[in-house]
């Protein structure tokens, strides 16, 4: 249950965070999304969905991206 609501949450945040017009908040996005991939591999993994378990680590590929765009190699 408590997995099911930290997907939502943090998957909803981070949607709604990637389309912010204001780029300040934009690359918030991608840690909320990072955030939330250890709830997706759980759940994924316990209920043998291999399928979700392997989109779920190109999703963390993507949110991994991101972060490194956003937080790691930022321009002044």
């Amino acid at each position: 249950m408590i997995e099911q609501i930290a997907i939502g949450v943090l998957g909803a945040g981070a949607a709604f965070l990637s389309q912010d017009t204001k780029p300040e908040r934009r690359r918030f996005a991608c840690l909320f999304g990072l955030a939330g991939q250890p709830f997706w591999f759980y759940t994924t993994y316990q209920s043998q969905q291999w399928g979700m378990f392997a989109l779920s680590i190109l999703y963390a590929i993507a949110w991994v991206r991101g972060f490194a765009t956003h937080w790691l190699w930022r321009r002044a």
